[in-house]
């Protein structure tokens, strides 16, 4: 019995392709760079006995790589159809044929186990457990798993809420000492597939870049590689992030990667979904892995305050809160918003005394109204509800004026607030004619030129983009959480890049 290599890399790419031919130039493709851990499921194989062949011959062309061989059941959620003793035999082939290690499911596993015994005498065997719907206690599963003689266990669940993140990855930190594969699935797992080997898991699954994963919220190598560092984390290494409901959307994670990485700090920043309901148990997972700081965004920016121990003065009055941090046992927020705004509108113009009028009364809004009128500007506030205007412009008395009445005055700049005109509803703006600005700064950043901003220059106005509030706040945050001056070069640059590829 080969136990299983100490040596294998931190990252698997999971290659699950029906065409033979295919799923060998994807292969290659990932190995050529740099993935030299690969998973072949033989089940999305029409003749999974082609895999084995594959595997022998991709041995022999790259004799260093390392190989897994799965054969899933399509009673257990992969696509084999043939017998149990064909599943068994086609694993010990794909192990004659130079697979370091064979994955069978604990379903298969139970309903033969000399069979099982058999298998491991001449290969490595993982066997493993999935639910394809929920996180169930995992000392349970464990148990179950633990009656199979195997080298190693994986134990993969799917993440529905903060609390089963926190279960996760709290489980596999007080199972250090065994070899445990244990991560969530879905979008709200992600961030136990990157932190799972810094706290003990010998490795995780990722998607080739060619070709779709083989399990919910993949992400690619590239992706773990390259903007997480999977591979070099530890558990030292300390965790920051930005909740949000959606997050896969969120550009954060490259700006905040990229600044650690270019400042040599060993830290990582993941996006974690966190549903409005959720924020208590969000608090609890903070504070178990323990993370060092987050930004928060929608929709949580109004009530994550209430799970604060301080929040700084200007937090409370935008109220609204963007930026956490723990700091002598205490959680403590401030909005970095207001430096968001200032800092790219004071490039172009004085504040202090200018005509500004800002379009939308949400959070942004507000932070931007408070912002300005501290700065002493002349605010004036429109939107398509009124008496929603009228709310915010009695917080900084500033006037208010319907859209139309706006698109007929003049002002020095305009601030836009809302949404409109955001991806994937592009051609849109609340100025479809003329823009009443000297200056405008739409705060929506995805498309990079908005209508509005199109517009404005058409009209010869000076322009200041969505992405420049997103660096500026971003970069505060970085130095509040790090106390080093934030690498504002390299993190535009990853936003740059990241806008232009999503």
């Amino acid at each position: 019995m080969p136990p299983l290599p100490s040596s294998l890399p931190r990252i698997c790419v999971a290659l699950g392709l029906s065409n033979p031919a295919q799923l060998m130039r994807v292969a290659e493709a990932e190995y050529k760079d740099g993935n030299t851990f690969l998973e072949f499921r033989l089940d999305y194989l029409p003749d999974p006995g082609a895999g084995v062949d594959l595997i022998r011959a991709f041995r022999r062309r790259y004799p260093d790589a390392q190989i897994l061989a799965t054969c899933r059941h399509k009673e257990n959620h992969g696509g084999f159809t043939g017998s149990l003793e064909t599943q068994f035999d086609l694993l010990d082939a794909a192990g004659q044929a130079g697979a370091q290690a064979v994955d069978l499911e604990i379903e298969s596993a139970e309903k033969a186990k000399p069979a099982v015994s058999a298998l491991r005498q001449s290969n490595s065997l993982i066997v493993s457990y999935h639910s394809f719907r929920s996180t169930p206690a995992p000392a349970g599963i464990l148990q179950r798993l633990s009656r199979i003689p195997a080298d190693a266990y994986k134990l993969v669940t799917t993440a529905n809420k903060p609390a089963d993140v926190l279960r996760l990855t709290g489980f596999l930190k007080t199972h250090r000492g065994v070899p445990l594969i244990c991560f969530a699935m879905s979008e709200a797992g992600l961030p136990t597939r990157i932190l799972s080997p810094a706290f003990g898991s010998p490795f995780t699954y990722a998607a080739p870049c060619a070709s779709p994963g083989t399990a919910p919220a993949q992400p690619t190598a590239k992706l773990l590689r390259s903007l997480y560092r999977c591979d070099k984390l530890s558990k030292h290494t300390r965790v920051y992030g930005v909740i949000a409901d959606p997050v896969a959307h969120s550009k954060s994670p490259v700006i905040h990667n990229r600044a650690f990485q270019a400042r040599r700090i060993d830290a990582v920043y993941l996006p974690f979904l966190v549903a409005p309901p959720q924020l208590g148990e969000w608090m609890k997972l903070a504070a178990a892995l323990p993370v060092c700081g987050f930004s928060v965004t929608i929709p949580h920016k109004q009530k994550i305050g209430r799970y604060l121990d301080i929040i700084d003065p200007l937090a409370k009055r935008v109220g609204a809160v963007n930026t956490v941090w723990r700091k002598s046992g205490k959680w403590r927020g401030t909005n970095t918003d207001v430096n968001g705004i200032l800092k790219p509108l004071s490039r172009h113009m004085r504040p202090a005394q200018s005509s500004i009028l800002i379009a939308g009364y949400g959070g942004a809004a507000r932070a931007a109204a408070i912002a300005l009128a501290d700065a002493g500007a002349r605010i004036t506030i429109t939107g398509r509800n009124a008496a929603r205007a009228q709310q915010l412009a009695s917080v900084v008395k500033a006037d208010v004026v319907s859209l139309k009445q706006a698109q007929n005055q003049e002002y020095d700049a305009l601030i836009h607030a809302t949404p409109v005109g955001m991806a994937p509803n592009s051609p849109a703006s609340l100025f479809p004619s003329r823009v009443p600005a000297e200056v405008v700064f739409d705060m929506v950043y995805n498309p990079q030129e908005t209508l509005l901003l199109k517009h404005a220059k058409e009209q010869g106005a000076a322009v200041i983009y969505g992405w420049e509030m997103l660096l500026e706040q971003a970069a505060c945050q970085f130095e509040i959480w790090t106390g080093e001056p934030a690498p504002r070069t390299v993190m535009r640059t990853a936003l740059e890049q990241a806008l232009l590829h999503p």
